[in-house]
């Protein structure tokens, strides 16, 4: 059952804020996830943490440990029950706020958004949705933020689902609803007027980039080192441009497919300090884009595509007294629990990448451990004749 929760910032220090985007597991749970999640909470202790979409591997959740895959409704939920507890499970035991965006992956199965809030909304520690604007989507709500004396909002965080149709098809469509941007306007506004008409200073989560991100990268050659791994529906060869934004890309940009204004929007209401982003598992950058502060934010999962360097989380981090200064940084799964031989294992067993380099050591090393058996029961064999 949830509780009633207010977000204010902490007396005496900066607020917090941790996001994690494209979790990206399943029922059996690759063990580096919950790791580093937990190793995160641990290191930074965020007053609250947002999951910024991707938060299950949806499309695979009719799979069995065996290999079987089911059509039954009830299966596919329950799988849905245990993929979200090993990813929730570490934020809740630590009685940590937090709060939620869908992303293209959550919606690629037959259970509804609404359903799966439902399953959100059985954790005490999680909050917010929206119950009240029938032509949003339910993960289309904005969270205020008050001063530490919990009187006046001095802060706010807008959520936009950017996800798909929940349909129960399997299909979707990747964009901010105009309804939604509309929404946005009229809500800045109303905080703006109960602001003595000021904006509120505010952070834009969504799961999927919009489409001027696309505009950063530039052409470069086959062999250019920033080349970027992934690359675009031409197969082209291009890279990030340095000149404009900070930080690295591994992958061409995965965008929305429509653009109803959005930027425009958040310039004309001039609230938002920084439109953030996850769903390109393995781009880490800032940048501005025609007056609008980007972050791009990597990926969490290990089941997924991702590279040794992007896995991860990020942090931000505002003063009461000063909040239209955000500042924000990255913590890699090495920066959260230490490149020790053990947990190089664990990300070796864990990380999408090394799936066929697993199935070849694991195979070489059972292959070793029969042989060495084998040899060993010929020789008790042997010694047994000539006894």
């Amino acid at each position: 059952m949830q509780v009633e929760r207010k977000i204010c910032f902490p007396k005496g220090r900066k607020l917090k804020i941790l996001q994690v985007s494209d979790a990206q597991d399943m029922h059996f749970v690759r063990c580096a996830l919950p790791q580093m999640l937990a190793a995160a909470y641990d290191t930074v202790k965020p007053d609250l943490v947002v999951f910024t979409g991707d938060n299950i591997h949806g499309n695979h959740l009719n799979e069995d440990y065996i290999g079987r895959k089911t059509n039954d409704l009830s299966v596919i939920l329950l799988h849905m029950q245990q993929a979200l507890y090993h990813v929730l499970a570490p934020v809740e035991k630590r009685g940590i706020p937090f709060c939620m965006i869908f992303g293209n992956h959550d919606d690629l199965n037959p259970i509804t958004k609404q359903q799966q809030a439902d399953l959100f909304k059985d954790y005490p520690h999680f909050f917010g949705l929206n119950d009240t604007e029938p032509q949003l989507d339910c993960d289309t709500y904005n969270v205020p933020i008050y001063g530490s004396d919990g009187e006046k909002v001095v802060f706010n965080l807008w959520m936009l689902d950017s996800a798909g149709k929940d349909d129960g098809t399997g299909s979707g469509f990747e964009y901010v609803k105009p309804e939604a941007v509309e929404w946005y306007k009229r809500e800045s506004d109303k905080l703006k007027s109960e602001n003595g008409g000021k904006p509120v200073p505010s952070l834009m989560f969504q799961h999927v980039p919009v489409p001027q991100v696309r505009d950063l990268f530039i052409p470069c050659g086959e062999h250019d080192p920033n080349c970027v791994k992934w690359r675009g529906p031409d197969g082209l060869p291009c890279k990030l441009d340095q000149d404009r934004a900070d930080g690295y890309a591994d992958e061409y940009p995965d965008v929305c497919d429509r653009d109803f204004g959005q930027l425009d929007a958040i310039r004309e209401q001039g609230d938002v300090c920084a439109l953030v982003f996850g769903h390109d598992h393995a781009n880490n950058f800032t940048c501005d884009i025609d007056g609008v502060h980007i972050v791009q934010t990597p990926g969490a999962s290990f089941r997924s595509y991702g590279t040794e360097r992007a896995r991860g989380v990020r942090v931000f981090e505002i003063g009461e007294d000063d909040p239209w200064n955000v500042e924000t940084y990255t913590l890699s799964y090495y920066d959260l629990v230490g490149k020790t031989p053990a947990n190089r294992v664990a990300f070796f067993m864990s990380a999408d990448e090394f799936d066929r380099k697993r199935v070849v050591v694991l195979g070489t090393a059972a292959a070793a451990a029969l042989t060495v058996g084998a040899v060993h029961v010929a020789k008790r064999i042997r010694k047994h004749k000539k006894a």
